[in-house]
């Protein structure tokens, strides 16, 4: 079991965070254990018969409250900074607001008022097991993909109608609650092109396991494609 391959900058912090966090715990246990092993095989009543009287040691106390202090402070400065880069949201070119709702998502585009007056607004639904084409995924495809472009700063809005969601991808370190009367905000700026797959990840109903997504990341151009398309399209039915 391993992390999926990153596609942003925070996702690639997450995951060399987590390989950091992992020495420091794996070090910790080994000494734990060594500690562990020592104190049964040494502190022992057939090898000391008299025990030592001694119940306080400067030294060893300022030892064992300064090395904790050390390691916390150096997982918490590089923690605090991908906070601050998950949060921080720098001068977006696209804001795109997700609305969760039982059990699909809704999506609106409202940086289009060069192709139109109003701003694109679709809901994207799981599609069934017997409408799949060959080669997509089960309860993971959906009808209407979000398509967003590569390399660009991209703002995120997450809301939802009725109870709790959460859009959650893991491909692009992105996991924010959608709360009803609440406005979420995170972004996110996707380095490659690709197909990112995500799903609700809180339990909202019956149907919380159906409500997959789907981000589809292209270059500049195609994307003013799509959106020129998508808004013809959709103004013309």
């Amino acid at each position: 079991i391993g992390f999926q391959d990153p596609a942003t900058p925070v996702m690639e912090g997450i995951i060399n965070f987590h390989h950091d966090l992992m020495f420091f715990l794996i070090m910790i246990v080994v000494f734990v254990c060594w500690m562990l092993f020592r104190v049964v095989t040494l502190f022992d009543e057939k090898k000391n018969k008299i025990p030592a009287t001694v119940v306080h040691g400067a030294t060893i106390e300022i030892i064992w409250t300064t090395i904790p202090a050390l390691i916390l402070l150096t997982v918490a400065i590089p923690s605090f900074a991908l906070l601050y880069s998950m949060d921080e949201v720098i001068d977006p070119i696209i804001t795109l607001k997700v609305i969760g709702s039982q059990w699909y998502w809704s999506y609106e585009y409202s940086d289009n008022l060069e192709f139109s007056d109003e701003p694109l607004i679709f809901d994207s639904y799981m599609i069934q097991e017997d409408d799949l084409a060959i080669g997509q995924f089960r309860l993971l495809e959906v009808d209407n993909r979000v398509v967003v472009p590569t390399n660009s700063h991209i703002r995120v809005l997450i809301t939802a109608s009725d109870v709790l969601h959460s859009w959650a991808i893991p491909s692009l370190g992105i996991k924010l609650d959608a709360c009803p009367g609440r406005l979420n905000q995170t972004s996110m700026f996707i380095k490659r092109e690709g197909v990112f797959y995500g799903q609700c990840s809180e339990i909202c109903g019956v149907n919380h396991g159906f409500m997959p997504i789907v981000v589809e990341a292209v270059s500049l151009e195609d994307y003013l494609t799509w959106l020129k398309n998508k808004i013809n399209f959709d103004f013309n039915i």
